[in-house]
C-alpha cells in the first residue's frame, strides 16, 4: 500500500465554519496531517444552519446546494493557498452539516452540503453521508471519531480521547483495551448559544473563556443537570445539538443580560467540563490516566482548567491534542478523510463498539465525476 495524499472537510455542530485537512496516509496505519486550514462562516450563515432544523424542504433543499457550492469553492481556496494540485489527491471526504440527528431504533438523521459540488470542482472521488449505513446496522450513527482513535492509538498505553465540538464525545483506547465510545453531553452548544444570546449574533463563542473566569459557577445547578436521563443510560449513545441548546438555556437561567452572562458561562463551562469528568470517571477503563482534548472546545481555558480539575483526584493528567503536534480543529477533518479513503477501497471503517451497530460496515457514499 503506498502513501497518497487525501483530505477531510468537517462542518461541526457548532456551524461556526469549515475545517479543512490534507493528510498523508499509507501502510502501518500512517496518517499524518499535512495541511489545515479553518474557514469561519458569517454569523448570518451560522443562524441559517442552527435554525434549519424547522425549514421547510425548498429552503432546506436551496441550503443543502448553498453549502455544497461554498465548501467547493473553500476547497479551491484551500489548494491555491497551499499550492496543492488537485490530481495529487486520492479522495476527499465530506462529513457534510448535520441539521437533524435522532437516534434510536426509529431513528433517522440528515446531513447536507452536497458533495457533488466538491466532486465537480476537483474531480476527484468524493466520499460522503458516512452515517446513514452504520444507522441501518442498528447503531447510533455516531460518535464516529473513535475508529480514527482506535486506528491510531489502539496499539498504545490506555488513554481518553475527549473532542469538544458542538456535542462532546469520548473514546476509550490503548492496548487491551476494546475500543468504545460515546457522546458525552454538551460540547460548545450551550456556551455558544448563550455568549450569541447576549450579543444578539454579533459573537459566537466566549473568546478565551473571558466570560467564565469571570462569573461563579452554579453547583447545585450543575448537579441537577447531570441528573438527567441521558447521563444515567448506558453506552452506546449519542446527541443532536439541540438537546442543549437555546430551549435549555432559557428553561434554566431566563434571558442571558450583561448582569447574569458570567454566572451563566461559569456554570454552563463547570456543566459541561462536569459531563466530560463523569463519563471519565463511570467509563474509563483501569489504568486510563489520561485525557487527550480535541475540537473546538481545547482552545478554551477555562473548559480545559475545570476538566483538569475535577479529574485531578483521580490522578488523570488533561492535555491538548496541540501538545502531541495535532492542531485541535484538525483532527475531524482528519478522521473523515481517513474514513474516505478505507471506503475507496473498500476497507472497514467504523467502530461498532463506539456505535451500537451489529458488526463492522464500510460507510459513505461515493461521488465520482
Amino acid at each position: 500500500m503506498k502513501t497518497e495524499k487525501i483530505m477531510g472537510l468537517m462542518s461541526g455542530t457548532s456551524a461556526d465554519g469549515l475545517s479543512i485537512a490534507l493528510c498523508a496516509a499509507g501502510p502501518g496505519k500512517e496518517l499524518k496531517v499535512l495541511k489545515f486550514s479553518n474557514y469561519p462562516y458569517s454569523s448570518a450563515l451560522q443562524a441559517k444552519i442552527i435554525a434549519a432544523r424547522e425549514m421547510k424542504a425548498p429552503e432546506l433543499s436551496a441550503l443543502n446546494f448553498e453549502l455544497g457550492r461554498l465548501w467547493g469553492g473553500m476547497v479551491r481556496r484551500f489548494c491555491r493557498t497551499h499550492r496543492v494540485a488537485y490530481k495529487s489527491i486520492a479522495v476527499i471526504g465530506s462529513h457534510g452539516q448535520t441539521v437533524w440527528h435522532s437516534p434510536g431504533r426509529r431513528g433517522h438523521t440528515l446531513q447536507i452540503g452536497e458533495a457533488s459540488f466538491i466532486a465537480e470542482e476537483t474531480g476527484r472521488p468524493v466520499v460522503c453521508d458516512f452515517r446513514p449505513a452504520d444507522m441501518a446496522a442498528g447503531g447510533e450513527g455516531a460518535p464516529l471519531i473513535p475508529f480514527l482513535d482506535e486506528y491510531l492509538s489502539g496499539g498504545g498505553r490506555p488513554a481518553a480521547l475527549q473532542n469538544i465540538g458542538g456535542v462532546g464525545n469520548i473514546a476509550f483506547v490503548g492496548k487491551g483495551v476494546r475500543t468504545f465510545g460515546f457522546d458525552t453531553g454538551p460540547g460548545n452548544s450551550l456556551m455558544d448559544t448563550a455568549v450569541a444570546l447576549l450579543t444578539g449574533g454579533r459573537r459566537t463563542y466566549d473568546r478565551g473563556g473571558a466570560l467564565a473566569y469571570a462569573g461563579e459557577p452554579d453547583a447545585a445547578k450543575v448537579e441537577k443537570f447531570l441528573a438527567m436521563p441521558f447521563f444515567r443510560r448506558r453506552p452506546p449513545k449519542s446527541l443532536d445539538r439541540s438537546e442543549f441548546s437555546e430551549a435549555f438555556i432559557e428553561k434554566h437561567f431566563g434571558r442571558v443580560t450583561g448582569a447574569n452572562a458570567p454566572g451563566v458561562l461559569a456554570t454552563l463551562n463547570l456543566f459541561t467540563a462536569a459531563s466530560i469528568a463523569l463519563a471519565f470517571r463511570k467509563f474509563a477503563p483501569r489504568g486510563t490516566r489520561e485525557l487527550i482534548v480535541s475540537g473546538g472546545g481545547a482552545l478554551n481555558p477555562a473548559l480545559l482548567d475545570n476538566i483538569a480539575a475535577l479529574l485531578l483526584p483521580a490522578g488523570v493528567k488533561v492535555r491538548s491534542s496541540a501538545e502531541l503536534g495535532l492542531h485541535p480543529l484538525a483532527k475531524e477533518p482528519a478522521c473523515f478523510a481517513l474514513l474516505a479513503w478505507l471506503a475507496l477501497k473498500g476497507a472497514v471503517n467504523h467502530c461498532p463498539s463506539a456505535t451500537g451497530a451489529r458488526g463492522p460496515r464500510i460507510l459513505g457514499k461515493i461521488i465520482k465525476k
